[in-house]
């Protein structure tokens, strides 16, 4: 779901296109920046491979580190990393290893390995060292997304008991375990590198304003026939009246609401996002 949140924050950021991804990249758009992201993919290895094959987070890492690569080879060692320390980076993950990992116990053991907030241990635990790989490959400048509330999504209120409320709130709590602590992590990494500044992005507090907001009357539901994995089955007739559907699968929300998400990220996060870039140039 946060995918799409992202470009599209990116249009109204005032990039004029999308930053290419890893695998299309050229040589003359390194220096603009690359995409790593990988569908269903999350921090831990196997999150998401019933789905199919992914890049998970170390993965994606590597192929960063195949990007340095390149770059130091075109403009030389100080130069890289002169332009790598300049770079933003914003890393939103986590998500599939709840929807896609923990909260499927039918492809995998984590739920029945750890509680909540143990799981939400090794998660961070894991992210920790993957955070410091970027930051010893040149990241300065980091932005880490916390989950959103996962419990609200269609897929979620279709297939676990939502027991009278909007969304599935074991869910929600789930990933706020998850955030309590990448909060605390953020914390202790500028406490620890000086020469770096991380900032925590607060994913939840703008889905569940939004969602109890009294101008919210849509349902949360689907505009198309789902699978079990909670995608379009193909060549069937969406709803009617699809402006009044938040998703258009179990999933993913229509550009309309994605817009409306990345409004009010932009409106929380802006002057967060201004004042992190100028105090780390």
């Amino acid at each position: 779901m946060l995918s799409a949140q992202f470009l599209l924050t990116g249009e109204l950021l005032g990039f004029d296109d999308f930053i290419p991804s890893f695998l299309t990249v050229d040589s003359s758009e390194i220096l603009k920046g690359v995409n790593y992201a990988s569908g269903s993919a999350g921090i831990r290895q196997e999150t998401g491979k019933q789905l199919g094959v992914n890049l998970d987070l170390s993965k994606q890492l590597e192929n960063h580190q195949t990007i340095v690569s390149r770059i130091v080879d075109m403009v030389g060692i100080e130069p890289a990393a002169s332009h790598l320390n300049k770079c933003f980076y914003w890393s939103v993950i986590g998500s599939n290893d709840y929807l896609n990992n923990y909260f499927i116990p039918q492809y995998y053991n984590t739920s029945s390995q750890y509680t909540p907030d143990k799981y939400a241990e090794a998660l961070i635990k894991q992210y920790s060292q993957q955070i410091m790989t970027l930051y010893n490959s040149g990241a300065r400048k980091v932005a880490l997304n916390g989950i959103g509330p996962i419990g609200c999504a269609p897929y979620s209120t279709a297939y676990y008991d939502t027991k009278g409320s909007l969304c599935v709130d074991s869910m929600n709590d789930a990933v706020n375990y998850f955030n309590r602590r990448l909060k605390s992590l953020v914390n202790q990494l500028n406490n620890d590198l000086a020469d770096a500044k991380f900032i925590y992005l607060n994913a939840v507090g703008f889905g569940s304003e939004y969602t109890a907001s009294p101008g919210f009357s849509f349902k949360l539901n689907g505009c198309c026939k789902a699978n079990e994995h909670g995608q379009c089955v193909p060549n069937q007739t969406p709803c009617i009246f699809r402006s009044l559907s938040l998703f258009w699968d179990l999933f993913h929300p229509y550009r309309s609401l994605e817009q409306a998400f990345c409004t009010i990220i932009i409106s929380i996060f802006e002057e967060d996002l201004v004042k992190f870039l100028v105090e780390s140039s």
